[in-house]
C-alpha cells in the first residue's frame, strides 16, 4: 500500500460568516492510499477554532509513512485499530480511516453501504447553511432557495430575529456556534414557540451546557460539546440531539459505533460536515440512512471542488452506489 498527501485550498462561493469569524477559503489535506491500481481518498480541514495545524499533520504522516505502507490489506475495522496505535489527532485519523474504507471497498468492488449493510433509501434531506447577516437578508436567502431545510447561523441572540424566523413557517434550525448566554438559553427553552425550530445547535461555549434542560421546549443539539463516543453519557440531561462530524470523532469507523451508542441513549442524531470538498461530504452521505438530520452542504459552498462522489442537490442526498466511498478526483 502506498500513501500520498497534498495540501489544497478550497475557495468558498461567498463569505462564510459564523460566530467564530468570517471565512473565504478553507485549507484542506487530501490523503490518497493506493494498492493494485485502486485509490482511496480521505480529507481533513484546518479549522481555526479547533486549533488545527495541517503542517503538523504532514510531518506526522512523513513520520508514520513507512508503518502505513508496510501494512497488509486487512478489514478497515482492523486497520482502524492499527491507526489508533499511532496516536493521531482525530481530524487526521478521520482522513486516514475514510481513505482506507474507500480503498478497501474499491479493492473488494463493494460500496461502504454494502460492506456495512446500511440503509440507502428514504434518506433524510440535508439543510443548507445561512451565514450570519442582517435578518432580512437571511430571510430573503431562505425564500429564494430551492432547498427545504435551513440552518441559520447567528452571533448572539436577538429575540426579534427569532420571532421573524418563526413567522416565515419554514424548516429552520438555529446554530449560534457557542455565542448564546445562559440567559439566552433560559429564554429559548422556556418559549413554547421554539419547538418550531428543528434544533438549536451548540448554544453555549464548550463545557458550559449546565443551564440547558432538554425536557423543556428547545431541541438542544451538541456540536463542539460532543466530540466522540465518550461525550454521550455526560450530555444526557442537557441535550436531546447530537451532531456527529467525521473529523471530530475520528472517521467512519468510530462514527458507526457512536451512532449505535447514541441510539441506545435515545438521542436524535445529525450527520454534519465542515465545508469539506466532495471527498469529505461523500463519506458523510453514506451515514444518512442511520440519522434523523443531515447537514452535508459543505461541497455545495465550494467553488473549486476537486472530486466527484456522493453529493447533495437542493437538499436531496444522492448516493452513487460505486465501490468504496465512491470518490474520484477530478482531472484538471
Amino acid at each position: 500500500m502506498k500513501i500520498k498527501f497534498d495540501l489544497k485550498k478550497l475557495h468558498l462561493k461567498e463569505t462564510f460568516s459564523i460566530a467564530y469569524g468570517n471565512y473565504n477559503h478553507r485549507d484542506a489535506l487530501l490523503i490518497e492510499l493506493s494498492h493494485q491500481k485502486c485509490n482511496g481518498y480521505g480529507e481533513c480541514l484546518a479549522i481555526d477554532y479547533y486549533q488545527i495545524n495541517l503542517q503538523s499533520f504532514v510531518l506526522k504522516l512523513k513520520e508514520i509513512q513507512q508503518q502505513i505502507e508496510t501494512q497488509k490489506i486487512i478489514h478497515p475495522k482492523e486497520f482502524f485499530k492499527f491507526l489508533l496505535s499511532l496516536n493521531l489527532h482525530p481530524f487526521l485519523l478521520s482522513a486516514l480511516d475514510c481513505a482506507y474504507w474507500d480503498l478497501f471497498g474499491k479493492l473488494e468492488n463493494k460500496s461502504f453501504i454494502e460492506l456495512n449493510q446500511l440503509p440507502s433509501e428514504n434518506l433524510v434531506e440535508s439543510s443548507i447553511t445561512i451565514s450570519v447577516a442582517e435578518i432580512d437578508q437571511q430571510i430573503q436567502k431562505i425564500e429564494k432557495s430551492n432547498w427545504n431545510k435551513f440552518k441559520v447561523k447567528c452571533k448572539g441572540l436577538d429575540k426579534n430575529h427569532v420571532e421573524k424566523l418563526l413567522a416565515i413557517d419554514r424548516n429552520i434550525a438555529l446554530d449560534s456556534n457557542a455565542s448564546f448566554t445562559d440567559d439566552d438559553c433560559i429564554w429559548l427553552q422556556e418559549n413554547e414557540n421554539v419547538q418550531k425550530f428543528s434544533y438549536l445547535e451548540q448554544p453555549r461555549a464548550i463545557d458550559h451546557y449546565q443551564v440547558l434542560k432538554k425536557e423543556i421546549f428547545a431541541n438542544w443539539m451538541a456540536d463542539e460539546d460532543c466530540q466522540n463516543i465518550d461525550s454521550l453519557s455526560e450530555l444526557i440531561p442537557y441535550y436531546k440531539s447530537i451532531n456527529i462530524k467525521l473529523m471530530k470523532c475520528g472517521g467512519l469507523t468510530p462514527a458507526l459505533e457512536m451512532i449505535k451508542k447514541a441510539k441506545e441513549l435515545d438521542y436524535k442524531i445529525m450527520i454534519g460536515c465542515m465545508t469539506e470538498s466532495t471527498v469529505g461530504v461523500s463519506a458523510g452521505c453514506l451515514l444518512a440512512g442511520l440519522v434523523d438530520f443531515a447537514d452535508l452542504d459543505g461541497a455545495t459552498l465550494i467553488s473549486n471542488d476537486y472530486a466527484t462522489g456522493n453529493f447533495v442537490e437542493n437538499g436531496k442526498i444522492n448516493l452513487s452506489g460505486k465501490p468504496g466511498l465512491g470518490v474520484e478526483l477530478i482531472k484538471i
